[in-house]
């Protein structure tokens, strides 16, 4: 496997490949990213509900990672494992404006990826009969989280979903790469930990389902906009650890 200080020294190089890369190829691998993070929200929702009762968490968060392992294995832009640019940002191998342009485009296609997967589960009728009403029942307890909980459970989250990444930079094979992203991902979920791109698969999936069930804008609120805020802060947390125990070594190499 590849040590600490060769993950830091490798990701410099995929930072600078993630900050200059052509806008629409940024763009266009958010979707990819938003899409397979759906694809993964979909599958938990479908399996969760078939179960039922105690057992379903643990159903969700078994199923749910295959998510992340399609950004990790497929290649993609994913907002929340992007984070971890603040490292190579305070190594001063990155600049500011690339960093957001990176986030900001990465954010956007991760949002048209979750739209288009909830468009296809919703209108194919995946989401029928109870699986559409706990998709929605989902999103109307997460319009009713308060704001710093949700932030709360966002740093959390991310904190889990940065190392998956880092894990999975560890690994020179698929399976371990595969087995790396599991495990933190399972925990999140089974945590009820909140993802910003899984939730914008969620909301907008419970939106085409039955819109009028739930307050929209208290969804926005609590279930994304803190959650995303929550997701920079606990990604900043790992990359700012990172940098100074590894980065920092790096560049004085």
């Amino acid at each position: 496997m590849n040590q600490p200080i060769d993950i830091a020294s490798n990701y410099i190089t995929v930072a600078n490949g993630k900050t200059t890369n052509a806008w629409y190829k940024i763009l266009l691998l958010g979707v990819l990213a938003g899409a397979f993070i759906a694809l993964g929200g979909a599958i938990a929702t479908v399996a969760g509900t078939a179960v039922g009762g105690t057992s379903a968490i643990l159903v969700k968060g078994a199923v749910f990672p295959l998510g992340l392992m399609l950004v990790v294995i497929c290649g993609s832009e994913l907002f929340t494992g992007n984070c971890l640019l603040v490292a190579p940002l305070l190594n001063r191998d990155i600049k500011v404006r690339g960093m957001l342009k990176n986030w900001g485009l990465a954010y956007l296609g991760n949002f048209i990826g979750a739209v288009l997967i909830a468009l296809l589960v919703v209108y194919s009728n995946t989401y029928s009969g109870n699986i559409g009403v706990a998709a929605v029942s989902l999103v109307a307890a997460k319009s009713e989280l308060n704001f710093g909980v949700a932030l709360l459970k966002g740093i959390l989250c991310n904190i889990l979903v940065c190392l998956a990444v880092w894990s999975a930079m560890a690994s020179k094979n698929a399976a371990g790469k595969i087995l790396a992203v599991y495990l933190p991902v399972f925990a999140f979920v089974v945590c009820g930990f909140e993802h910003s791109v899984a939730n914008m698969f969620y909301i907008m999936s419970a939106v085409m389902i039955d819109g009028g069930a739930f307050n929209f804008g208290y969804a926005l609120l609590n279930g994304l906009l803190a959650p995303t805020i929550g997701n920079i802060i606990g990604g900043a947390l790992i990359a700012v650890a990172f940098w100074v125990l590894y980065f920092k070594r790096t560049k004085n190499q």
